[in-house]
């Protein structure tokens, strides 16, 4: 299928649970919730498998693990948190593909942005998620310093700020989840939280492709 077709159904499986949601329909998202991520795997499998949108892939999958586990009717939150923390250090290890830089500033950036987070968090308690919470904000602080790292480097500038708005983005999300789940629960919280996220991972998966649907736009609104 083109390209534009894949978006076309990420965007119906979005609308579809984005209206679960609204209706309290746990069976209704359960189905819908992995659709824009199938749609970005398909996306993703129309331009040439290279290292870089290989580990792309492999993260959206562990990705769409992620969310089936979160989505489901019990408390599979660590779980849920195991298949994500995989995800990141797919995208880490994509993003290192194509660059080595240090790029320190991006490093203390994403430290600050990481430490901050997971100190609020502490200290309002985390109890047994601790450790594994520790452990997923250490590798998604790396996977945002890697995917800043490729900016301002000879990495093609479109990918680079696709996959640097896709982090933050996603790191976005994550916090919110953080902050609703331990910190202070708000009604919007489901909405900006999947809607950051799948922002998050179009823009990441975009940064694979070489066909773009809305990227180039996107790419230079981000500059």
């Amino acid at each position: 299928m083109k390209p534009r077709t894949w978006l076309i159904l990420a965007l119906l499986g979005a609308l579809t649970f984005l209206y679960g949601l609204s209706v309290h329909s746990i069976w209704m998202c359960l189905l819908s919730k992995p659709l824009p991520i199938l749609a970005l795997l398909g996306w993703l499998r129309t331009t040439a498998m290279e290292s870089y949108p290989r580990w792309i892939g492999i993260g959206l999958l562990f990705s769409l693990l992620g969310d089936v586990l979160l989505a489901w009717p019990a408390d599979l939150f660590v779980f849920g948190l195991g298949a994500f923390l995989f995800a990141h250090l797919a995208y880490l290890k994509a993003y290192l593909s194509d660059c080595r830089r240090l790029a320190p500033m991006a490093l203390l950036l994403s430290l600050s942005v990481g430490g901050v987070l997971l100190s609020v968090l502490a200290a309002h308690g985390l109890g047994p998620l601790l450790i594994p919470v520790t452990v997923y904000a250490l590798a998604i602080s790396a996977m945002l310093w890697r995917a800043l790292a490729r900016l301002n480097s000879d990495v093609h500038k479109r990918s680079a700020r696709l996959a640097a708005a896709g982090a933050l983005l996603f790191v976005f999300s994550d916090s919110l989840i953080g902050i609703n789940r331990f910190v202070l629960p708000f009604d919007a919280a489901p909405y900006l939280i999947i809607l950051s996220y799948w922002l998050g991972q179009w823009a990441i998966t975009a940064s694979a492709t070489k066909v773009s649907v809305g990227a180039n736009l996107f790419a230079r609104w981000c500059t």
